[in-house]
């Protein structure tokens, strides 16, 4: 019965947050002189109203699902990953140059620049890792600082190495493009890639690496309690490193569904691109699980794309979208309310 009720409650936190967040932003909305009702009836028709639409949402959920298991995974090992804006942009380039300079067939280019992505976050998310569990330095502060330094260098690599005219590299091979013809086509020229598949993929690997393997338990279990981890024998310095790997590549194979899938190329990015950090409020709101992140991200993404409907259509500018969002990350982030109010409401006091 407490199981239940535990699980009921993890449901609850995320719906309610989310209405509680459309109810505030909708009271903003008010005092702002903007029509609520108008604004999220265009909203929802920014997201159904056509195949277009429908097929952006779920393009721009791709990215969102993987930065969103990195953020999980990492919290699920008992690890705070705030690099995975950094690990996103390397493995963007990592997968844009091999998309570039080899010339394979698609059956192994495709699958070898995404992994090569993944490798390249992998990478980067070991170097975090390695300091925390040999120098216990505390991997916030390390993966913040990684952000700025993967930024920095992949412009640089861009500019020294791979520069094409417009500040951005040239196009991947055709044989290295998650770009998908009939998904457009039955999306009315949306740019719906590929990318869905391979994120709804790695859900399921990280689930089965979570919950259904020694790896994945020893893992948790150094989350849980590092102390009683290395008295059971288990080596939680090993585990840190590939914790931070494994959350790395996951975030890295974001990065190739930009790479391969939207943009085809890489630009010079003189800001973060923001979907790396929108992955801690995706993994936050889906619980840390797999489905929970696949439901979060197409609801964050659909926001960001019906937002510009909402725009055009109400007159409200997207950055009350971008309130609505916060609004919700901060009922999450505050389930103790939602706990109070849910006992406040169910019989007894108790859920």
């Amino acid at each position: 019965m407490n199981l239940i009720k535990g699980r009921l409650f993890h449901i609850l936190v995320p719906v309610v947050s989310v209405l509680l967040g459309l109810l505030i932003g909708g009271i903003i909305m008010l005092v702002s002189n903007y029509n609520p009702i108008s604004a999220y009836a265009a909203l929802i028709d920014g997201i159904f109203g056509n195949g277009y639409n429908l097929g952006e949402t779920i393009r721009a959920a791709s990215p969102l699902i993987l930065s969103g298991l990195a953020v999980a995974f990492a919290f699920r090992t008992g690890l705070f990953n705030i690099g995975v804006e950094g690990q996103l942009l390397v493995g963007w380039l990592a997968s844009v140059y091999v998309g570039i300079h080899f010339d394979l067939p698609k059956v192994i280019h495709l699958p070898f620049a995404i992994l090569a992505g993944a490798a390249a976050g992998a990478l980067w998310g070991v170097i975090p890792g390695f300091l925390k569990a040999k120098f216990k330095v505390h991997e916030v502060i390390t993966t913040i600082m990684m952000n700025y330094i993967a930024l920095y260098t992949t412009n640089g690599i861009i500019r020294a190495y791979m520069l094409a005219p417009g500040e951005r590299t040239k196009d991947i091979k055709e044989t290295a493009s998650l770009a998908s013809p009939w998904l457009q086509q039955l999306t009315e020229f949306s740019r719906l890639h590929y990318g869905i598949v391979v994120a709804i993929l790695a859900a399921l690997i990280m689930w089965f690496i979570l919950w259904k393997t020694t790896t994945g338990y020893e893992l948790r279990a150094v989350g849980f309690n590092q102390h009683a981890s290395q008295y059971a024998g288990i080596n939680v310095s090993k585990n840190i490193v590939l914790a931070m790997a494994i959350s790395g590549a996951f975030a890295g194979a974001a990065g190739t569904m930009e790479g391969l899938g939207t943009y085809q190329y890489m630009t010079i990015n003189n800001a973060f691109t923001g979907v790396g950090f929108d992955g801690i409020a995706v993994s936050l709101l889906g619980a840390n699980g797999s489905v929970g992140i696949i439901i979060a991200a197409l609801l964050f993404g659909g926001l960001k794309i019906g937002s510009l409907t909402m725009q055009s259509a109400a007159g409200v500018p997207t950055e009350l979208v971008g309130i609505v969002i916060a609004l919700i990350i901060f009922f999450v982030a505050s389930s103790y309310l939602i706990r109070w109010l849910t006992n406040r409401f169910t019989k007894g006091g108790k859920i």
